[in-house]
C-alpha cells in the first residue's frame, strides 16, 4: 500500500509481530493530548495511503486501551475506502461508564489504531418477494442461544 508522510516525523504503520493480523499507527500531534472518562479526540497519524481499488483500510481499537483504559474508536470500526486520499485520522473516545478514575496521556507516536487491508467484493443488489429460508429464519439478538 502506498504512503504518503504528511510531516517529516511522521511514522510508517508497522506489524507488531510476524503473526499480527493489523499494523499499528502512530498519534502525530505536538504536544500530549489528554483523556480521561468522557474525553473524544481526532487525532491525526501524519499519513495519507493510497489503498489499493477493490480494498478497504479498516481500522479497529487496539485492545491494550480498551482493557487498561476503556478507550476505544469513536466510531468502533473505522472505514479508510480506496478514492480517499486525506489524512488517516483516529477518533478516540473513553468511556465514561466503565467507573475507570484515571487519564491517560496520548503522546507523539504512541500507538493509538491498528488498520487491516481487506479485499472487497463488490456486489449487485436484485429485488425479491422473499429470501430463502433458514432453520435460524428471522431469530435475531439472542437467538442463537447467547
Amino acid at each position: 500500500m502506498k504512503v504518503k508522510l504528511l510531516y517529516q516525523d511522521s511514522k510508517l504503520p508497522v506489524y507488531a509481530t510476524p503473526g499480527s493480523a493489523c499494523f499499528d499507527l502512530h498519534a502525530h500531534v505536538s504536544v500530549p493530548i489528554p483523556f480521561n472518562a468522557g474525553s473524544q479526540w481526532i487525532i491525526g497519524t501524519g499519513l495519507s495511503v493510497e489503498v489499493p481499488e477493490g480494498y478497504v483500510l479498516l481500522l479497529f481499537s487496539r485492545s491494550g486501551h480498551a482493557a487498561k483504559h476503556g478507550m476505544r474508536l469513536g466510531n468502533c470500526v473505522g472505514v479508510i475506502d480506496s478514492d480517499y486520499r486525506g489524512e488517516v485520522s483516529i477518533i478516540l473516545t473513553m468511556d465514561d461508564n466503565l467507573g475507570l478514575d484515571n487519564v491517560v496521556e496520548i503522546r507523539p507516536g504512541d500507538r493509538i489504531a491498528q488498520g487491516m487491508l481487506v479485499p472487497i467484493p463488490k456486489v449487485s443488489f436484485t429485488i425479491v418477494d422473499e429470501v430463502s429460508p433458514t432453520t435460524r429464519g428471522a431469530g435475531g439478538f439472542g437467538s442463537t442461544g447467547g
